[in-house]
């Protein structure tokens, strides 16, 4: 069975991106062996509060903060759509725009996963992607994690697979777990620290801080 061209797809709100996503994009598109990782800012969360930064400013923060990463694509998907930012939507677009023979990863932490049936059609979204979940090394296993809801645990065991190749052989429909380093950078941490007028540039790329320094964002001065 030939292998397909696989994409990773990071969502967030980037409010604002950092260090440790990109080095989470880095760490799984080489660990997985993905063609590219798409970064997808989230114009309207559906369930978190709407950021105080503009979705323009902060695709340019993403923009600004991936350039000379050839691998590593701006995707405006969200950004040119009215209304809530659901991610079945971004689903069914990015479907549309590159056919079923590819293959899409949503890549996602933990904790984002287990508020999955919280989701706007949850149950469909394997239909279009795979999900890989980020997971710690210390992480004791998010299957066996007490705090899962029953739906989202039959779903795992349904959909599991241990062998990252499956993300290449098939277009969607697997779950994997994967075990990442993750660096301990929070964007909410990071606007905390430059509301305060603490120094957080050691998180973020150059680019990015110079921006917000620039344009004053999050009280910088």
């Amino acid at each position: 069975m030939s292998l397909l061209r696989s994409i990773g797809l990071l969502g967030g709100t980037f409010n604002p991106i950092h260090n440790g996503h990109l080095y989470l994009a880095e760490q799984l598109k080489r660990t997985l062996g993905l063609n590219e990782v798409r970064f997808i800012p989230s114009a309207m969360p559906v369930l978190k509060a709407a950021p105080e930064v503009s979705a323009a400013q902060r695709a340019e923060m993403v923009k600004r903060a991936i350039a000379g990463k050839p691998s590593f694509k701006l995707d405006p998907l969200e950004l040119a759509r009215a209304g809530k930012s659901y991610t079945i939507d971004t689903l069914l677009a990015l479907r549309a725009i590159l056919g079923n023979e590819v293959s899409l990863c949503w890549l996602i932490g933990t904790d984002a996963f287990k508020s999955l049936p919280a989701w706007h059609r949850w149950s469909e979204l394997l239909d279009y992607c795979h999900f890989v979940v980020v997971q710690r090394p210390d992480n004791s296993g998010l299957s066996a994690a007490v705090d899962v809801a029953p739906a989202l645990q039959t779903l795992i065991q349904q959909h599991i697979t241990h062998d990252a190749q499956d993300l290449k052989r098939l277009s969607h429909g697997k779950i994997l777990m994967q075990e990442i380093d993750a660096l301990d950078i929070s964007s909410t941490h990071i606007r905390q620290q430059l509301t305060a007028g603490e120094d957080v540039h050691a998180q973020l790329p150059a680019e990015v801080f110079a921006y917000i320094k620039q344009h004053h964002l999050y009280g910088a001065s």
